[in-house]
């Protein structure tokens, strides 16, 4: 029952728990500061013109295509699976 609550959700995306703790913090803290900006934004729309859309961009980019290339096996790790073949 742990696994399943705790673990089922951070190995499908390739991490342990702490890591996974981590990354969402990191996300969470961000979505925080930049909704503030956006908010204030709404109030003075002649701030922070484009730093919601720049920020969901990143946000987006870090979810997917950089915890993509961290999931991917190195050459290295590659090479050294016995039987794989490549190619």
């Amino acid at each position: 029952m742990f696994e399943k609550l705790f673990l089922e959700h951070p190995r499908s995306v390739g991490e342990g728990y702490f890591a996974h703790m981590g990354m969402a913090f990191s996300f969470g803290g961000t979505m925080l500061l930049y909704g503030l900006v956006c908010l204030t934004h709404g109030i003075f729309p002649f701030l922070f013109k484009s730093t919601g859309s720049r920020a969901i961009t990143e946000l987006y980019r870090r979810m997917t295509i950089d915890r993509d290339s961290r999931n991917k096996p190195s050459e290295l790790e590659v090479d050294a699976i016995p039987g794989d073949a490549k190619g």
